[in-house]
């Protein structure tokens, strides 16, 4: 490019006011503001409904007891048999599986009477 071509690119831009210069506490102040409000579409479009999911599988493993019919993260489906502490003794047909409580994704049914 020429100079005579930037010349004429200057001279077509938007020119500032004659004797005043841009208030740097103010684009400050606009650059502030957009992080933030950045910051809060990115809570609500990425971390809350996180945490809600989070909130939701706690409910889930709270509720959980004998004789419910769930479905593991591997897709193991069986019933319930003992809750623990942090683990979950399952039977999916002939074989009982201790899993842990958090591998659990999904209570199929509820149970309304507990297994022995």
């Amino acid at each position: 490019m020429s100079f005579a071509a930037i010349n004429v690119l200057l001279a077509l831009g938007p020119s500032a006011a004659p004797g005043t210069a841009p208030d740097p506490k103010a684009q400050m102040l606009q650059m502030v503001g957009t992080f933030v409000f950045m910051g809060v579409v990115m809570y609500f479009l990425m971390f809350r409904p996180q945490q809600k999911k989070t909130q939701e599988h706690a409910r889930l493993l709270k509720a959980l007891k004998a004789g419910d019919k769930v479905v593991t993260q591997g897709g193991v489906l069986g019933v319930v048999i003992t809750v623990k502490d942090k683990s979950v003794s399952i039977r999916s047909a002939d074989t009982k599986l201790e899993v842990l409580k958090s591998a659990v994704s999904e209570i199929l049914e509820k149970s309304s009477t507990a297994v022995e």
